[in-house]
């Protein structure tokens, strides 16, 4: 496990050869070390012997190193080249040339993503370097003429700075990515990798120089287009002529870990500095998208034939513990076929009640409701345990308010007459039966479906978050997916007790505007964004980081609600900046900007 090093293990002047009082003959380099904890740069002389066998013509700006540091020899970037070192210093030397790094124009970029989310340039780099070291960048292959297409709304998106492609979820995006292609290297980026292969295959079937990232890095540093998931925002591009985002709302281009950059906004910002045309492609395009481009959308004959069937199952007059998880009128789509049900709860239940006395199963002060897990009850952070048992009153017969996911297989396996197969994000199986259930995660694990059925869609619509709505909508667009368009006879069936609801209403009539201009008159309001900018404060960290933090002009800081602080403004220059002027504490913090899930 490599150690991070504290910033009191360095002397302000930078690391020293303590052998010599004198500066070393010979070239002087800035290097960043490859350590999260130091966001300094250092000074150190690029050796002699360097001279001699050419490696010193190597050295660049983006080149990757090996540099002694407090003692350790760690990996680093060079940020500049022909320094003029401080007076008195005597500086180290390199100690090895790794390989080809980033280019100048991508360290440029992570300063600047290091300040749009409250981060450090080292996860940026480590993110923007090869995979495995790489010696030389190798000559461009040469490629044939890329197809051409029709003039369509696909050509009209590269005239403008950005635009926002609204497609058809059955749409498999190759129309777009060759129009890219057509004005030179593209970058382009999707959600997922099992679609970036394809399409990556389906480019060099036309006659495209793909690189695939992360694999492909070399070949993207000689020049081609490159395609890949949400680090390919960070990929080599010396000839970068057009992006493409592909599926921009999806949540998988946001990193996880912090600083929780998102793909979308990188590819944004390098489009911006080359001078290039940038293309958002959604079914179910972001508030955030719409406000950064202008909408471009085929004709609506064509947008509701790219859908699916859609077929609304209204629940409201059916008993919620008699009637389970399935409506009545489900049995009759479930009988052949390829069938996709999602639930989004994991175990077996979520919500019980005692059947003798009627009881919600609490915990033993009564403030938070239990769950089933094999065969006793426990509460949700897993402290408190016991048997199933009603503490109100002794019975031992408690009824399903609401299922999980692995009560309702059980039921569904009864249901249908036939094994049925069980995916969640720990699932690491294939599912082979003709029937599956699971969380959202079965989305993604499943190619093709002819019927995908969402069993408890209120529970998306009625979720506490201000994203809900959107995110609702794109959850059904990548079901959607599976089945192909309404000539391929797919079947979309929701079932909900909110049959108005402007999500449900959206996948009926194949218009996700009707969420947009929902969503986006609520988070006006507020100044949720993109009509503001926030930033999602935790960890054991986080109460003295906000003490620091204070009450900088224009930002509005609330909490704590559940030892969590969330900060608010009206741009995102104003939050940034007091974010990167608030020293951090020392205890872990994690800052969280523009979250996705609050």
């Amino acid at each position: 496990m490599q150690r991070l090093f504290g910033i009191d293990e360095f002397d302000d002047a930078g690391p020293v050869d303590e052998s010599n009082t004198t500066r070393p003959p010979g070239q002087v380099v800035r290097v960043l070390a490859d350590v999260p904890a130091i966001d300094r740069e250092f000074d150190y002389v690029v050796p002699p012997a360097w001279d001699e066998d050419g490696r010193a013509e190597r050295i660049a700006v983006g080149t990757m190193v090996r540099v002694e540091l407090a003692g350790r020899r760690v990996g680093a970037w060079v940020t500049a080249v022909d320094v003029e070192p401080a007076a008195g210093v005597a500086l180290a030397e390199l100690q090895k040339l790794s390989g080809v790094g980033p280019s100048a124009e991508v360290l440029d970029l992570s300063v600047w993503a290091a300040w749009r989310w409250a981060g450090r340039r080292v996860p940026f780099l480590r993110t923007a370097s090869p995979p495995r070291m790489v010696a030389g960048v190798p000559e461009r292959r040469g490629g044939g003429p890329v197809p051409a297409g029709p003039a369509d709304v696909f050509d009209d998106a590269f005239e403008k700075d950005v635009a926002v492609v609204r497609h058809p979820p059955a749409d498999d995006g190759l129309s777009l990515a060759l129009a890219a292609c057509r004005r030179g290297d593209a970058l382009i980026v999707v959600a997922d990798m099992n679609r970036a292969r394809r399409l990556a295959v389906a480019l060099r079937r036309a006659g495209v120089i793909v690189a695939l990232g992360p694999d492909d890095w070399a070949t993207a540093a000689g020049g081609a287009t490159v395609v890949g998931t949400r680090s390919a925002a960070w990929m080599p591009m010396p000839d970068l002529a057009a992006v493409v985002v592909f599926d921009e709302h999806d949540e998988a281009l946001q990193e996880e870990r912090q600083p929780t950059w998102h793909a979308r906004e990188v590819a944004l910002e390098r489009a911006r500095l080359r001078g290039v045309p940038c293309v958002l492609a959604s079914a179910t395009p972001s508030l955030d998208a719409l406000r950064a481009g202008v909408l471009l959308r085929p004709s609506r004959t064509v947008e509701r034939e790219g859908w699916p069937i859609v077929e609304v199952l209204d629940r409201r007059n059916d008993d919620p513990v008699k009637a389970g998880p399935f409506a009545e009128r489900l049995g009759e789509r479930l009988t052949s076929g390829r069938v996709v049900c999602v639930l989004n709860r994991t175990g077996r239940a979520r919500l019980l009640a005692c059947a003798t006395c009627g009881e919600i199963v609490r915990s033993e002060d009564g403030t938070r409701s239990m769950i089933q897990v094999d065969d006793h009850l426990e509460t949700s952070d897993g402290i408190e345990h016991r048997p199933l048992v009603c503490a109100h009153c002794g019975a031992t017969r408690l009824k399903t308010l609401r299922a999980g996911v692995t009560r309702a297989r059980e039921e569904l396996a009864a249901f249908v007459g036939e094994d049925v197969d069980e995916v969640t994000a720990s699932t690491e199986e294939q599912p082979t039966s003709r029937v599956v259930i699971g969380t959202e995660a079965v989305l993604h694990r499943v190619d093709r479906a002819d019927v995908v059925v969402f069993l408890d869609l209120d529970q998306e619509l009625l979720r506490p978050a201000q994203r809900a709505a959107e995110q609702a909508l794109a959850m059904l667009a990548r079901g959607a997916r599976l089945l192909g368009s309404k000539a391929d006879g797919g079947r979309l069936v929701l079932q909900t007790r909110q049959p108005e609801h402007e999500v449900v209403q959206a996948a009926l009539k194949a218009d996700p505007s009707i969420v947009a201009v929902a969503e986006r008159d609520r988070r006006r309001a507020v100044g949720a964004p993109p009509y503001g900018a926030e930033a999602l404060v935790t960890g054991a960290g986080a109460e003295e980081f906000i003490a620091s933090f204070g009450s900088p002009d224009g930002v509005r800081v609330r909490g704590p609600v559940d030892e969590r602080w969330l900060l608010r403004s009206e741009t995102h220059g104003s939050l940034l900046d007091a974010l990167a002027a608030t020293p951090r504490p020392s205890a872990r913090l994690r800052v969280e900007v523009d979250p996705l899930r609050v």
